[in-house]
Order: C-alpha cells, then structure tokens, then sequence
C-alpha cells in the first residue's frame, strides 16, 4: 500500500520539479538533433538508445509535446520553436488518421498545448496561427469520434486498431481531443448530413467503458474486486453484445495491467474538470439514460475515478511505483512486495514508472477537485499522488546521465510481447532461462513516460508557484 504520511507541501516541488527539466531540456535536445521523425517516432530505449517500433505511430506527439512542455516550464523559445515547427511540419496525418485510437494522445500534446498556451497568455497571440490550432483540433475529435460501434441500452464506444469489437481502457484519455472539438463548436458529420454530437459519444464511451472495463465489487465474474480493469473488452460485432473481458499487454483478462489502470485514473479524474465547465442546459437534448443532468455524469465520472484510485494505493508499493501488473505471476517470488518500496532490479517482475507518472497526476487532479468540493476524501489522493511524484523526481526513476536519451527510468513498454530491453549480463542469461525466466526488463525509458512525467512536473511546478494546473479545455 502506498505510504499515506507525508502532508502535501507544494511549495517544496519546485527544486526536483526544477532538476527534472533541466535534465529533459539536455536530453529532448540531443535526441532532436539525430532524430528528424520522417520515418517515424521514437517509442522506446534500448541501451539508453531512443528506437522506434512498428505498431502504431502514437508517440510523435509526445515526442513534439516534450518540447512545448519545457518551452512552458523554462522559457528557452528554442523548445517552442522545435515543437512549434514539427507540429506544423510532421504532424498533420495524425489529425485524419482514421485507423487508430490515439488522437487525444497525439494532437492534444502539440496542437492543444500550443493552443492552450495561447490562450493562457505563455505564447504570443496570432489569431491566423490559433485557428489553425482550433481546426485541426476539430478534424482530429470529429475523426477519432467516427472510429464508432454502437452497442445496445445508448452505449457505444471508440474501437481500438484491434477493430470493431475492440474497447480499450486506453482510450478513455484520448477522449480530451472530443472535449476539446465540441467546445469550438465541432459535430460529426456523417450520412445524410447527420450531425452527430461530440459530447454525446464522449460521454457515451465513458459508461461503456466504466460498466465493461471497470469492476465495482458487484459480483460480474469469480474476480470482480472494486477498481480493478480489464485492459480490452470484446465485444460480437453482429449482435453488439459484450462477450469478455480480454488484455493485450496485461498477464491476463482478469488481472489488472497497471497502466490501463492509469490511464483510467487520469482519464475521468481529469474530465471531471472539464464536464465542470460544460453548461447544464447541454446535457439533456443528448437523451442518455444514464446522464440525464451533468451532476449525474460528474457523479459517475467522480465514482469510477475514486474506484480505480483506490486499488492502485492498495495494490501498490509504499513508494508508488507499480509492478507492471497487480496479478504477475511471479510477484508471489518478491517477499512482502507490497510492503517496501518497488525493486526495478528485481529478477522477478518489472515495475512501469511509466504507470505511476500517468497515476500520479490522475491522484492530484482527482484530489484537488474533491477538496474543491470540500470533500474529505481529498487529502488521500493528494498524499498518494505526491508521495509517487517523489519518488519518480529522484533516483533510480530520474535519468541524470546524459548519455542516457531516456527521462523516467525503468518503464516497461509491452512486456508479454517481450518488446522491452533487458539488461545485458542480467537475467537474460542462461541460468534464469533454465529457471523459466526469458529476463527482466529494467533501466529503460519510454516516450509516453517521459512525457507524462513532465505533464505531471508542470502540474507541480505551477501549484508550486501559487497557480491554478493546467488544463487541456484552456483554450
């Protein structure tokens, strides 16, 4: 269980929170000048070494976004430049990518902080450049929103690049680009000239994905523990029922894998802010069963984000730094693992430090919306989401070695597929073969990590200097 003591005292961030951009400053530098992106993003390190993998293309955007960030946080226009010039220059196929689920990710980190620094006074303000920030805002929301399946009772959700049975936890933070579309005012426009409303579908995805990804405690198989997530679910493409719970880089479908876990944490704590902003008279021309007025939805939103939370304290180290899955199959093998902080070099299981980056913020937005609403819960998540970006802003988790082109050490990209690196003369070699181990992957970076780790420092830096967080609807 995460360590719970340490009182929140923002004031005290702003010296790692001052030494994690420093480091990424150098590094997002030396990685620019050898990696131009013409064939392709950067996804993870191998020995220290930022490599691309073919899958799908959903890192640029972190890649780019890194810079905006450290623009933001230091002032050095270069990172502006950089990551102002590579959005316009790289970044457009993402906006009408038809066949992926990762617009939210992409276009929010360089097209909507662009447009949010704008409008929150960092950057110059340029009308021209603004709207071009706001179009393809609305052409990525209104594309990633037509990736749809409708399933019965109004739900319905994004399909994954799996396909059209597929609904990952994932995605439910990609569904910032349709928040962001429907403020500037976007529809779908599909056959016939139907306008199909982007709140509708946000909100759409979001109950499906809270009554299928989700578990409450409600009994729904021999496993259902309150705030658990299953990675995928499937879905019968012909009948639009629900057939199972599934995972692709889980263990398995009925264990959590801790950064869909994460990223459901991040994802409703953070659109409890925006549904917030969104007027009353919106939500009841949608005609959704389950969302009749938005304190109904703020409600959902709020129980499904206090649920996911709530496992990942109880089901994480005292240090906050996860195991890349609560069911692994070999955390049994780690004494007590539960009880001391999370060994990156045990020769068991990896831990994701990317996961914990993703949660950290989820705790400290989920916290700061309840105490706003003068709810007692607050403290918690807040000590939980403080206490994990401790952790993360020092060593082992902070890369201070500049040949070293990673930021957040020893995250873990897709480990059932044996994707991530393992440390030469560790326990890739023949003595752990024989024991059934094939290595464990450790000391490597990820670019979502990187960039969620820097997502999280400015959030920290500015509550550090008395200012509100940022906020991606700021725009």
């Amino acid at each position: 269980m995460i360590d719970l003591h340490e009182t929140p005292a923002w004031a005290s961030f702003a010296g790692p929170v001052e030494n994690v951009f420093a480091h990424a400053s150098e590094k997002t530098k030396a990685l620019a000048s050898r990696w131009e992106g013409e064939s392709g993003a950067p996804v993870f390190t191998v020995g220290g070494r930022y490599t691309q993998r073919g899958w799908t293309e959903w890192t640029q955007g972190f890649q780019f976004g890194n810079a905006l960030l450290i623009f933001e946080a230091l002032g050095n226009r270069w990172f502006l430049e950089y990551g102002r010039g590579k959005t316009i220059a790289m970044m457009a196929p993402h906006l009408s990518h038809t066949g992926v689920h990762d617009h939210g990710f992409n276009n929010i980190s360089t097209y909507g902080n662009l447009l949010r620094m704008m409008a929150e006074g960092s950057i110059e303000k340029n009308e021209w450049e603004a709207e071009f920030y706001r179009l393809a805002l609305k052409v990525s929301g209104a594309v990633q929103a037509s990736r749809w399946t409708h399933v019965p009772d109004s739900l319905g959700f994004i399909h994954s690049f799996n396909g059209a049975h597929s609904l990952f936890a994932d995605t439910i933070r990609s569904l910032r680009v349709l928040a962001v579309a429907h403020s500037l005012g976007q529809a779908l426009m599909g056959e016939q000239d139907k306008k199909v409303n982007l709140l509708a579908r946000l909100l759409r995805h979001a109950e499906t994905t809270a009554r299928y990804n989700v578990y409450f405690g409600e009994g729904r198989d021999r496993w259902d523990m309150p705030g658990r997530v299953a990675h995928e679910s499937i879905f019968n493409v012909e009948s639009r029922s629900y057939r199972c719970p599934s995972s692709q880089q889980g263990y398995s479908p009925f264990t959590t894998w801790t950064r869909g876990l994460a990223w459901i944490m991040l994802g409703y704590a953070e659109e409890l802010g925006y549904l917030e902003t969104v007027p009353e008279s919106e939500f009841a021309p949608l005609e959704l069963p389950y969302f009749p007025t938005k304190k109904a939805a703020l409600a959902r939103f709020e129980q499904v984000a206090k649920v996911t939370c709530d496992f990942y304290i109880e089901n994480t180290p005292p240090d906050g730094i996860p195991y890349w899955d609560t069911g692994a199959p070999n955390l049994h093998r780690i004494e007590k693992y539960l009880d001391r902080p999370a060994d990156p070099d045990n020769p068991f299981e990896p831990v994701d430090s990317s996961a914990a980056a993703i949660a950290a913020q989820g705790m400290l937005r989920l916290g700061n919306w309840l105490a706003a609403a003068g709810d007692p819960d607050s403290d918690k998540y807040l000590r939980a989401g403080s206490r994990i970006a401790r952790t993360l802003m020092a060593e082992p988790y902070l890369s201070a070695d500049p040949r070293h082109e990673g930021l957040l050490l020893h995250a873990v990209y897709h480990y059932p597929n044996g994707w991530d690196a393992v440390p030469e003369g560790g326990w890739a070699a023949a003595g752990a073969k024989r024991a059934g181990f094939a290595g464990i992957p450790s000391g490597e970076s990820c670019m979502w990590g990187d960039y969620h780790l820097l997502e999280l420092a400015l959030y920290l830096g500015r509550l550090a200097r008395g200012r509100e967080p940022q906020r991606f609807y700021t725009i």
